[in-house]
């Protein structure tokens, strides 16, 4: 489960922002959406969910941007472009586009993460040094880079010198031979490294601790899923065979929803190696590719549906820009209360996703710290991140039993902007 992200210098943030799941001191209610887990004696906590909150072009998807990006970076081992991948964040393989296009000078972009994976507390950060705005040729440098296991260092790198500590306590994890070489080893790495290789995941991974680095990267590839545009996300049951079939609970969940005229089924193209197709069947057993005849409403719900589902069922945590796209709040709502239902998300699952629908800002749906915003400076162009728990509760709008919608469009906690476009189409109703 994902504890805190934190990112700086990452097209419009600027400066340095911490997106924490963990719940804020001295917060009361809604118990249940808090997650347990002890290890060794230890108990941490992290929230179920988390809403995000902003105007258009304040910054919301670049949060969603910076994890993907920073989660491709550690799974390709290297902060050097690759070729396009057709995803719509095209900073994934362009890194040249992850430094913000305000500044003057050059300026280091940092990525950080926490999280809990099976039993174990792991914190990865990296500070990269790639130029400015648009520098493609820049000479990339890894500046610094950290990893940490159950709050002890492992590995500190800063540029080319590299520094293990606790070597003794984490001697379960290195590979035969690495702490008895440990002199030999150690220096033979720090000559190899390179400057715009992630040791992580090239010289720690083959020569120290394969484990623990494919264990890292196992959280990365599974468990930790951004989806950056959720209007083209695609997703489907994997079959064993090339035959009409269906998910087992996919029509009665899509009976909930309302989709009750025809029978959804997935449908293998037996020559092609993609994605089964949706299909709805019709009343004379024909079947029709479901966007040719379904809502767009449906299509989508029926599309995240095993994505939700793989969710809960692995505990991974599902960063998702516009969930709610053309889907009613109801089902919405409904999806969010099993994350917080104790007896269903037994695994630990999260769901944090960004909307424009105020109907969320419930203090009966959700906890103070779960709901976020990101407002954008009209001086600076930059974007800051804070939650709805930071007004504090003695005497302000934010305590809890407030109406939390109102207050919003009340401009109480910003991230909202005042829009008239009247005047622009006065102007051009008058021209000639």
């Amino acid at each position: 489960m994902l504890l805190e992200f934190e990112t700086e210098n990452y097209k419009s943030f600027k400066d340095r922002i911490k997106f924490s799941m963990i719940p804020a001191p001295k917060q009361k209610g809604l118990d249940y959406s808090i997650l347990h887990k002890k290890i060794e004696k230890k108990e941490y906590k992290a929230l179920s969910s988390a809403v995000v909150y902003g105007p258009n072009a304040a910054g919301k998807t670049n949060i969603i941007g910076a994890m993907q990006t920073f989660k491709n970076i550690v799974l390709r081992g290297n902060i050097r472009n690759i070729p396009p991948t057709g995803s719509p964040n095209a900073a994934e393989y362009a890194l040249e586009l992850i430094p913000n296009n305000t500044l003057k000078e050059k300026k280091n972009v940092y990525f950080s993460i926490k999280f809990i994976q099976e039993e174990q507390v792991i914190k990865y950060d990296l500070l990269l040094d790639l130029g400015k705005f648009l520098e493609k040729d820049y000479d990339r440098n890894v500046v610094e880079e950290s990893l940490e296991v159950d709050e002890k260092i492992i590995f500190k790198r800063i540029n080319t010198m590299l520094n293990f500590e606790n070597v003794n306590y984490f001697e379960d994890y290195y590979i035969s031979g690495f702490k008895k070489d440990f002199k030999t080893l150690h220096s033979i790495l720090q000559a190899s490294l390179k400057k715009d290789d992630l040791f992580l995941m090239n010289g720690f991974r083959t020569i120290v601790s394969s484990n623990l680095a494919e264990f890292i990267a196992d959280y990365f590839s599974n468990y930790l899923k951004t989806v950056y545009r959720a209007d083209i996300v695609y997703t489907a049951p994997v079959f064993e065979s090339n035959t009409v079939a269906g998910s087992k609970y996919l029509n009665e969940a899509a009976s909930r929803f309302g989709i009750n005229s025809n029978k959804l089924v997935y449908v293998k193209d037996k020559k092609a190696e993609k994605l089964p197709i949706l299909c709805s069947v019709m009343p004379g057993k024909e079947i029709v590719p479901s966007e040719l005849f379904e809502s767009y409403g449906t299509v989508r719900f029926v599309n995240l549906f095993p994505l939700v589902t793989d969710t809960l069922r692995t505990g991974s945590t599902l960063i998702i820009d516009e969930f709610d796209s053309s889907i009613h709040p109801k089902a919405i709502m409904d999806i969010i209360t099993v994350f917080h239902h104790d007896e269903i998300n037994v695994n630990h699952a999260q769901l944090i996703f960004n909307t424009h629908n105020p109907l969320y800002l419930n203090n009966n749906l959700f906890r103070r710290d779960e709901i976020k915003f990101i407002d954008r400076d009209d001086e600076t162009k930059c974007s800051r991140h804070y939650s709805l728990s930071d007004f504090g509760t003695k005497g302000t709008t934010a305590r809890k039993g407030k109406d939390y919608m109102n207050n919003y469009f009340m401009d109480e906690y910003g991230a909202i902007r005042d829009i008239d476009f009247s005047d622009i189409f006065e102007k051009i109703i008058k021209e000639k």
